[in-house]
């Protein structure tokens, strides 16, 4: 026999076995009603001084505001060019790396073709003497470039930023 079978049946929900109390109904009640004269704030007067110094506070803010909108447009605008001055930076520095490796890698091609036509021992040493020293003084010179190119970049993205910090310092010790 299933358990179903074996529960007693009753008229009571099955609410009423988990919560025992009688359900309260609050429709059946009526909240007083207290009838009470509404405050007419037309008819308070505010003191002139009150009123000038809510003036007074309302015109400081929207000169604050006015302020800090103005600032943060500046803001805004230096940092849109102090990315777009990093961002051609970064394309000529990796322009310029590409064209290394470009022109290291035909070098290199170059010299396997040269030791390939190399008829002795002592040109094959020769060859790749001659090719160490070129590639070092060519790796020297891209460093020199590469170099120049990053801190050229660095000083024109990061010099807008510092004047404008300065300018900014200087007007809020003013």
């Amino acid at each position: 026999m299933s358990q179903a079978a074996k529960a007693p049946k009753t008229d009571k929900p099955a609410t009423a076995a988990i919560f025992p109390f009688p359900t309260f109904d609050l429709t059946k009640f009526e909240m007083p009603k207290f009838d009470t004269a509404p405050f007419d704030f037309s008819k308070v007067e505010v003191p002139a001084a009150m009123r000038e110094a809510a003036d007074k506070a309302v015109a400081q803010l929207k000169d604050g505001y006015a302020k800090m909108k103005a600032a943060a447009e500046e803001t805004t605008d230096l940092v849109e060019d102090t990315y777009s001055t990093a961002t051609a930076g970064m394309k000529d520095f990796n322009l310029k790396a590409l064209e290394a490796a470009r022109i290291n890698m035909n070098a290199g091609f170059d010299h396997a073709r040269d030791l390939m036509g190399a008829k002795s021992l002592a040109e094959v040493i020769e060859l790749q003497t001659a090719y160490a020293r070129k590639l070092f003084e060519t790796f020297q010179a891209q460093g020199k470039d590469l170099s120049a190119l990053a801190q050229k970049t660095a000083t024109d993205t990061v010099e807008p930023v510092k004047e404008k910090v300065g300018k900014a310092l200087k007007s809020a010790t003013a």
